[in-house]
């Protein structure tokens, strides 16, 4: 199987695919159009830590693995996007001490697929990268892809496939852990959607302000993209507060939580006969 890991600011996600060509002896390029290799067998989210060691993560993960009567042994591939260099070289370690594998990693020279029409398409993130390549292949183009993470991250693809650009922004919690910080008489409420827009005390008022003026925020910025783009894009939303910033956006059309996995799952088959990666011992 297949061990997918999204590192992030905030949260790593975890997904564990079936690959066809271990169950059926298929070639790789046959592997890579089979339904059953799309098969998400688990997918996990936790925190991420900057500080912990390898051994940790290790333990964690093994613990993931056997709660959900899943072998360690049956992963004899990984792939990682991170935007946490920190963590890379422990998570390495974990791999090649737990999992017995040498992980792939999406970095400059792994094979996209996809021009970037950008100024120094080296500082893209992983995470922007994955999800560009997931949304084309799954929708097809021109699309934009919104996710709201740590930052929120716009990202746009031409209708031949290419990667245009996009925007970034910071994130709801972000926002509204600034907004906490610097406001002495204001305390902290659960961001969600109000009843009303108009608050009738503290709590609501700040609730409105942060989840109506966080999708004023979004659909302005997708408003100004579409318009610059001069066509009509599917609109895709995938991370940790997509659902519920979705919600009342104007523009928004799909939801997709499994977009990074499964770009990840995707990178790996376009890399798997041109970059084996052998198991290591």
């Amino acid at each position: 199987m297949l061990l997918a890991l999204d590192v992030g600011n905030t949260n790593t996600v975890l997904g564990l695919y079936r690959i066809a060509a271990e169950a059926t002896g298929a070639s790789a390029a046959e592997a890579a159009h089979s339904d059953e290799q799309r098969e998400l067998v688990a997918h996990w989210r936790v925190t991420t830590h900057r500080s912990q060691t390898s051994d940790e993560y290790g333990v964690l993960f093994v613990n993931l693995f056997q709660m959900s009567g899943i072998s360690v042994d049956e992963v004899h591939h990984i792939i990682i996007s991170s935007v946490v260099p920190p963590v890379e070289s422990t998570l390495r370690r974990v791999c090649e001490k737990y999992f017995r594998v040498q992980p792939l990693f999406v970095e400059p020279g792994i094979k996209t697929g996809m021009p970037m029409l950008i100024d120094n398409p080296t500082e893209l993130g992983a995470d922007r990268l994955v999800n560009a390549i997931a949304a084309y292949e799954r929708y097809g183009g021109p699309c934009i892809v919104v996710d709201f993470g740590t930052a929120t991250t716009f990202d746009v693809i031409s209708a031949k496939g290419e990667y245009l650009g996009g925007a970034i922004s910071p994130g709801l919690g972000i926002s509204a852990d600034a907004l906490f910080s610097r406001a002495a008489r204001l305390g902290r409420v659960d961001i969600k959607r109000p009843a009303k827009v108009i608050g009738t005390n503290t709590v609501t008022h700040l609730q409105s302000g942060l989840y109506y003026g966080y999708i004023g925020l979004v659909d302005g910025i997708l408003e100004r993209i579409i318009a610059e783009l001069g066509a009509q894009p599917r609109v895709i939303a995938t991370g940790g507060l997509a659902r519920q910033i979705s919600e009342d956006s104007r523009y928004i059309a799909q939801i997709d939580d499994m977009l990074t996995l499964d770009g990840l799952r995707i990178l790996f088959d376009r890399n798997r006969t041109a970059k084996p990666r052998a198991r290591a011992h």
